[in-house]
């Protein structure tokens, strides 16, 4: 569509349509993949099945093909169609939760609230509303980088020390210093929402740099260079490179303008976003089927291609009159990448469990 310059028959432009389509489309189905997956595990409660996940699934789809059709119905109407995803998910989620009182996890749901009301915006905007230009998707986007620290911060040290311990290894991921990751987290999140609601106030680049800076020093606490030898694990440490690279060159943005916003923006996306929706999916997909938790060759492919195209669309915002070939091979790559994960780990998820 971009190469062609074909036109949507949606309301929104192709650009603001990519940008929506990502994340309110692909990155929050696997926020729901993961979120239905792990409450079951918080709450010890049944999961989501039968006709209730399918529902909930073709309400998803629903707002995709409302999204992208919207030019052809009332944006009221395929406003409403489209939200209803999100705020179903976070209303199941926070029952769960709730009914359980797992109080350690009550505040899960709260991004995807936040995700639906970031999608609202960019109806609003759409609409012609009194919202700041872009406050609907740097919401979005915030909200995810936010969810990501915190649940990195979470499975990313606990699945380290399972692994090491097991091989008998004596300099263990560090789960005393608080102050580290108060820190990074207090700088990383404040720094993302005063970018949302104040994108060009260029004092917050040195939050964001700072943040940058804390939250590398706790990925080091992780010892993710211990894991080089099992790439399902030290894919989950990369993903969160990731994180520290998107965050640096946004406040490296805010600060020069050397450094374009594009670049930013897709380290956190097709970097850190991309890297750890497939690192997670795989990791899962192997261990709640009941198989060895081990990355194989080609799985370690997939992950290289998905990285791949992250840097090569990184290397696009700045290669001038060679963007435009570079934008098609990373897409291309992109594609891949997820496609070969479909196609070797889809027969894995629709099997029996392995005993």
């Amino acid at each position: 569509m971009f190469m062609a310059g074909l036109a949507l028959p949606s309301r929104f432009d192709p650009l603001t349509w990519h940008i929506h389509e990502m994340l309110f489309g692909f990155v929050l189905a696997a926020i729901a993949g993961f979120m239905l997956t792990a409450i079951p595990t918080w709450t010890g409660r049944p999961p989501l099945h039968g006709a209730y996940l399918a529902g909930l699934a073709a309400l998803w789809l629903l707002g995709r093909i409302t999204c992208l059709l919207s030019a052809w119905i009332p944006l009221w109407l395929a406003a409403v169609l489209d939200l209803g995803f999100p705020f179903v998910l976070c209303s199941f989620a926070a029952r769960e939760i709730i009914s359980a009182r797992n109080w350690r996890n009550v505040a899960m749901p709260v991004p995807v609230g936040v995700l639906g009301i970031a999608n609202l915006l960019m109806y609003f905007e759409q609409a012609g509303r009194a919202v700041a230009p872009g406050l609907g998707w740097r919401l979005g986007l915030a909200a995810i980088i936010v969810l990501i620290s915190v649940v990195g911060g979470r499975i990313i040290p606990a699945f380290t020390r399972n692994w090491l311990l097991k091989r008998g290894a004596v300099t263990l991921p560090r789960s005393d210093w608080l102050l580290i990751d108060r820190a990074a987290l207090a700088t990383l999140h404040g720094g993302l929402i005063g970018w949302t609601f104040f994108p060009q106030f260029h004092p917050l680049g040195v939050l964001l740099v700072l943040a940058a800076a804390f939250n590398l020093w706790r990925l080091a606490c992780w010892h993710g260079l211990t894991t080089l030898s099992e790439p399902l694990l030290a894919i989950l440490h990369i993903g969160y490179l990731w994180v520290i690279v998107g965050v640096a060159l946004l406040g490296a943005n805010l600060l020069s303008t050397v450094v374009p916003i594009s670049a930013a923006i897709h380290a956190l996306t097709a970097g850190a976003i991309g890297t750890m929706v497939i690192a997670v999916m795989t990791r899962v997909a192997l261990g709640h089927t009941g198989r060895v938790i081990e990355a194989d060759r080609i799985t370690t492919m997939i992950y290289l291609i998905v990285m791949t195209a992250a840097i090569i669309r990184i290397i696009a915002t700045v290669a001038g009159g060679a963007s435009i070939p570079l934008l098609g091979v990373s897409a291309i790559l992109w594609v891949a990448g997820f496609g070969l994960f479909s196609m070797v780990y889809g027969p894995i998820l629709i099997s029996p469990r392995c005993q």
